[in-house]
């Protein structure tokens, strides 16, 4: 039985390329459906080898990437094809053929929630070589969102500027468009960020942010109190009363 698994191995291996070729992925990645996502992607080709006591240079001539299929060889659909006619709009290849294989997911789907592997293929096959270790895309429909902000919101005055950051709770890197609500009515701004500058008393109130495709799961309320020049007055004669 080890000895059939080493064979099968060695021949996965074999399929997959030589050695000294790299393919260099990201770490794992947490996208939001409806987001768009960019793999960063580098890869090492194979420059040369010998054959019958001679140097054979080697070139590369395709790339592809796939999902599915640990070798990403022979007929394996693939997302992206360099030779092929038929492209999917919705992946983009931001790649070459000398070292850059970045791809761009745009619309991302739960079908893309897989992991996605790269191969290089060159003019003989001693250049073939596939990143069978890949990078994995977590995709989530419809996650928990919460708010953060860049300062604390007790203790805001008139005048200031505060940003407010809308994110998932457990998928904080790639959203798409979303919509901000204040007292439960829309607000202007759409984006992952909310700028309040110059602070004023109308702009208190309690804040939500949700994904503009899919409301299910607002952010709990978060409050924002913006002190008036009143209460600051106030608070500073209290000062000088305790002193």
């Amino acid at each position: 039985m080890v000895w059939d698994e080493m064979i099968v191995w060695t021949f996965m291996f074999l399929l997959a390329g030589a050695a000294s070729a790299d393919v260099k992925y990201p770490e794992p990645v947490c996208a939001v459906e409806g987001s768009t996502v960019t793999l960063p992607c580098s890869f090492t080709p194979l420059k040369s080898f010998t054959q019958d006591g001679k140097e054979v240079q080697l070139k590369i001539l395709r790339v592809r990437w796939c999902v599915n299929h640990l070798i990403c060889q022979g007929s394996t659909p693939s997302v992206f094809d360099s030779r092929s006619i038929i492209t999917n709009s919705r992946y983009q290849y931001l790649g070459d053929l000398k070292g850059n294989c970045t791809l761009k997911i745009r619309d991302i789907q739960m079908i893309d929630n897989t992991t996605f592997r790269f191969r290089m293929e060159a003019n003989y096959n001693k250049g073939h070589y596939t990143g069978m270790s890949g990078v994995r895309v977590t995709v989530t429909e419809a996650p928990q969102m919460r708010i953060t902000s860049s300062h604390d919101a007790a203790q805001l005055s008139q005048g200031q500027t505060v940003t407010l950051h809308c994110t998932a709770v457990h998928c904080a890197s790639h959203l798409p468009e979303v919509t901000w609500f204040k007292d439960g009515h829309p607000h202007p701004q759409s984006g992952p960020t909310l700028q309040l500058s110059p602070l004023t008393a109308k702009d208190s109130g309690n804040y939500t942010c949700a994904l503009k495709k899919n409301k299910k799961t607002p952010s709990p309320p978060y409050t924002v109190r913006v002190k008036e020049e009143e209460e600051k007055k106030d608070a500073g004669l209290l000062d000088q009363f305790y002193l």
